[in-house]
């Protein structure tokens, strides 16, 4: 159905951080990116330069209308985090001498007196804040890392503090994260193209002409002006998730400024939309199997039998949400995809998992959603208040849309999804017609670049995880093979991402290419 609620901006900007426990998250049901397949290069495994040296080549970015950018002086106050400041950057790279558009930064200091350089943060989504990260990312990171660099978030374009996207009010943005589609029929299928339609024209309003310039490339093109600001003559950047597309793409835009690049949670930014979508949806099929298998070797899990008898029983679960969705003693009922959102959340890591056996024991035994709605509003950063702390999921289809769009005729999409619901049972109904959402997106889509390659660029070090349910392992593998200079490191686990949440052979080989420049050999496992 039409979302009734009004559309229209959102309130309140710059709320408070989401829980902890929504960490790093990507988004779930949807990844469109890039078509576009770069050339492969062969290998470069020399030792990265130091952060803060010069380069041979000064970025030709710096010439012309946007000198004045890249030599700006950032004024820093002291804030939550440590410092904060606001870097100023183009609207349009097209037009550098048009309007400019503000870029959130926060930093905390180094620890250890004199830093070696400054250390770019990006925790994913597209849509996640840089600035709310920073706090986490001085718990995840050795002291050796703290104490030799400053750790410095930043809001992307479109995100949170930095020219937001806006669109729709709260109860609106509640109906929408809790609206069931049917895709059974062609008109089913038009109410959801029409809907997001009504979502990017209430963007497109109230978010005024930045809507049309929160695509990737001009994110990577302002952390090229955050790095020069910065004072760093080449960047270090840790990136999860969506963050490793926007590094490969700093990379592939600049490959004379990449000084020691570490892309954990590989996304491939040449990713053709029906490839990342199935993709997704075995890898959280998998994820899901392995968590039932852990459940029913415990003492008290909901779920019956064998792992495929668990997995029907989440089926059950999900067709009974549609049909009756579940009581949460709220006025907010459990809809099938309240309880996708809720299941999904706890897969991102494994020390979860027992949240998920709460919440499925209370759907399953007691008809009781009310566990499962408290992590599907965790994973869409929602406030017991009912309002949202981040525009995350608005930034997220925006971006999205300008990146790349995926075909919206009908018989591709049905064709695509029910190649998706073999591939993934239990789970690829919420993987199939992606198409939808960027069908009547009201901005031209931007694209991606002719090649990832980056040839030339030190060494980059890709971070992949075996059973990582929302960056499949074999992304990672593509990243490494898509960037030219790339070496791969691989944890063998579960859970999205590594770095900071695996162990210490994964911690202490990033921490060793981050302070010395030092790759692990090929083919190294952890």
């Amino acid at each position: 159905m039409p979302l009734s609620a009004s559309l229209v901006a959102p309130t309140s900007v710059g709320r408070e951080p989401r829980s902890r426990l929504a960490v790093a998250l990507v988004s779930v049901v949807l990844v469109v990116v890039v078509l576009l397949a770069g050339c492969v290069a062969p290998k470069n495994q020399a030792a990265g330069p130091v952060p803060g040296t010069t380069s041979d080549s000064p970025s030709a970015e710096a010439t012309g209308d946007l000198a004045s950018y890249y030599t700006q002086q950032l004024e820093w106050t002291a804030c939550e985090q440590g410092e904060c400041s606001t870097a100023q950057v183009p609207l349009d790279y097209a037009d550098p001498a048009g309007p400019s558009i503000g870029i959130a930064l926060a930093r905390a200091r180094a620890t250890g007196g004199e830093p070696i350089g400054s250390l770019l943060l990006n925790r994913g989504g597209p849509g996640a804040s840089g600035v709310d990260f920073v706090a986490q990312v001085k718990g995840m990171v050795s002291e050796d890392i703290t104490r030799q660099f400053d750790l410095v978030g930043f809001d992307p374009r479109g995100v949170q503090r930095s020219s937001p996207v806006e669109c729709i009010d709260d109860p609106a943005l509640d109906e929408l994260i809790a609206y069931d589609p049917d895709y059974s029929t062609d008109a089913g299928i038009q109410e959801v193209i029409d809907i997001y339609g009504e979502l990017g024209a209430a963007c497109e309003q109230n978010t005024g002409a930045a809507i049309g310039h929160v695509d990737t490339i001009s994110a990577a093109r302002d952390l090229d002006v955050l790095r020069a600001a910065l004072g760093d003559d080449t960047l270090t950047y840790l990136g999860f998730s969506y963050g490793t597309a926007l590094g490969a793409t700093y990379a592939s835009l600049f490959p004379e400024k990449v000084g020691r690049l570490v892309l954990d949670g590989a996304l491939p930014p040449d990713l053709p939309s029906a490839e990342a979508s199935e993709g997704q949806a075995v890898g959280f099929e998998n994820a899901l199997r392995a968590y039932i298998a852990d459940c029913q070797a415990g003492p008290r899990c909901p779920l019956d039998g064998s792992v495929d008898d668990g997995l029907a029983q989440i089926t059950e679960l999900f067709e009974r949400a549609e049909a009756n969705p579940l009581p949460t003693g709220t006025d907010r009922a459990l809809t099938r995809s309240l309880a996708f959102y809720g299941i999904a959340l706890p897969l991102y890591s494994q020390s979860y998992w027992p949240l998920l056996t709460q919440a499925l024991t209370a759907a399953i035994d007691q008809n009781d959603g009310s566990l499962l709605l408290q992590l599907a509003d965790q994973y869409s950063d929602r406030q017991p208040d009912g309002t949202y702390s981040t525009n995350s999921l608005v930034a997220f289809y925006a971006i999205n849309c300008l990146d790349s769009r995926a075909s919206a005729d009908f018989d591709a999409m049905r064709a695509e999804a029910a190649q998706i619901q073999a591939a993934a049972p239990t789970v690829g109904y919420f993987f199939g017609y992606g198409g939808t959402v960027c069908a009547q997106w009201p901005v031209p889509e931007v694209g991606g670049l002719d090649s990832y390659a980056a040839e030339g660029a030190a060494p980059i070090l890709v971070v992949g995880t075996t059973n990582d349910p929302a960056t499949p392992y074999q992304w990672a593998e593509q990243l490494a093979d898509l960037l030219s200079s790339a070496v791969l490191l691989t944890y063998e686990g579960e859970g999205h991402t590594a770095y900071g949440s695996s162990n210490d052979c994964i911690a202490n080989t990033v921490d060793a290419y981050l302070l010395t420049g030092a790759v692990p050999a090929e083919g190294t496992r952890c």
